[in-house]
């Protein structure tokens, strides 16, 4: 008895750790690896997505941020030279296009001999009056009487009381609106209800002439000379780049008499430059260059998964959205929706699967 507790009980007790350290490295080691070998590895599946053609209406409006500016006053000069003789108005006066300000005496030139005594000819003089050159208030006018005044001296300024709305337009921009921009919808701040504006002015930053021209801009990325923005598929995916960018040029508009306005209200410029109606479309992300011309990628027979096409075609007008097809491709072709090489984020699709733009 004492020899099964000092010897046999001990060794097997030591037989059955054995016995379960050994199955233990096998689940842990054998049969793990095994397992693991035996599962079919996770696919990624990369979704390039294409979009067919459509015919659509495209309507160009474009909206600007702005801000309500008070119109430059205008300067009054003389157009005599010669003494003051008489002021008509004083600071402050209201004063209407042509109304007479002051009055300058100029003398004439002596003609003819002296007289039979030899004395000289009576000096005769002329009078002339100084007129406003536009309406308004009467900001400051410095010339006193018997002050003597010069042909095309700086004499006074007249406040016009005219406002005008202006604000920054990007390249992108200004592409939207190489023709003649036509109304203006003009929504301030905290203000009044909308109201039209008629004559709208498009001016590049580059030059000093105003007018509708756009000539001196450059066209950013791709899309209808808009920049082509993260290509992303799925629920809550945005519908349209952004159409950031440095600006450009700047578009005004004369605020219509009878609209009470405060300079530097805030506003909004929509602006219409033109109506396509019925017209092939693609999706501005699908399309690389600037306006009139631009390049898409078809896809392949055998869909997405194919070597797409590379092909030139020409563009309308675009709404921020989609982009008129004017020629080169026809309703129903399939492109591939974002420009090849453009960036993608993971998509909400599901396990294994990302939003890409096909790298070309």
């Amino acid at each position: 008895m004492g020899i099964f507790r000092r010897v046999i009980l001990p060794v097997a007790w030591l037989a059955i750790f054995a016995v379960i350290a050994v199955a233990l490295v096998k689940i842990a080691f054998v049969d793990g690896l095994e397992s693991a070998a035996s599962e079919p590895a996770p696919l990624a599946h990369v979704d390039i997505p294409v979009v067919p053609a459509t015919r659509a209406t495209v309507t160009n409006t474009v909206q600007i941020k702005g801000t309500v500016q008070s119109d430059a006053a205008d300067t009054v000069r003389s157009t005599s030279a010669g003494k003051v003789i008489k002021v008509f108005v004083e600071q402050g006066a209201t004063v209407a296009k042509g109304d007479a300000l002051f009055q300058v005496k100029a003398e004439q030139a002596v003609t003819g001999a002296p007289s039979k005594d030899g004395t000289q000819p009576k000096l005769a003089y002329d009078y002339f009056d100084i007129l406003a050159p536009s309406a308004g208030t009467l900001q400051s006018l410095s010339t006193l009487v018997d002050q003597q005044v010069t042909v095309g001296e700086s004499v006074g300024k007249i406040d016009p009381g005219t406002y005008t709305v202006a604000g920054s337009v990007t390249a992108a921009q200004q592409y939207r609106l190489l023709g003649k921009p036509g109304p203006a919808e003009i929504a301030l701040v905290g203000g009044p209800a909308p109201f039209q504006c008629t004559e709208v002015t498009l001016k590049n930053n580059a030059s000093d002439d105003g007018g509708s021209g756009s000539g001196g801009s450059v066209a950013s990325g791709g899309g209808a000379g808009m920049g082509v923005g993260m290509a992303v598929a799925g629920p809550g995916a945005p519908s349209q780049p952004e159409e950031g960018g440095t600006p450009t040029g700047t578009l005004s508009c004369p605020v219509p008499s009878g609209q009470q306005v405060f300079p530097g209200l805030g506003a909004t410029m929509t602006v219409s430059a033109g109506v396509a109606p019925d017209v092939v479309t693609v999706p501005l992300t699908s399309v690389k260059g600037s306006v009139k011309d631009g390049i898409v990628w078809i896809a392949g027979p055998g869909g997405a998964a194919a070597a797409p096409e590379q092909r030139t075609v020409q563009l309308g007008l675009n709404d921020g959205s989609v982009v008129e097809v004017t020629s080169g491709l026809a309703e129903g072709e399939q492109v591939l929706e974002f420009v090849p090489g453009a960036p993608a984020v993971p998509g909400p699709m599901g396990p294994g699967q990302v939003a890409v733009a096909p790298a070309g």
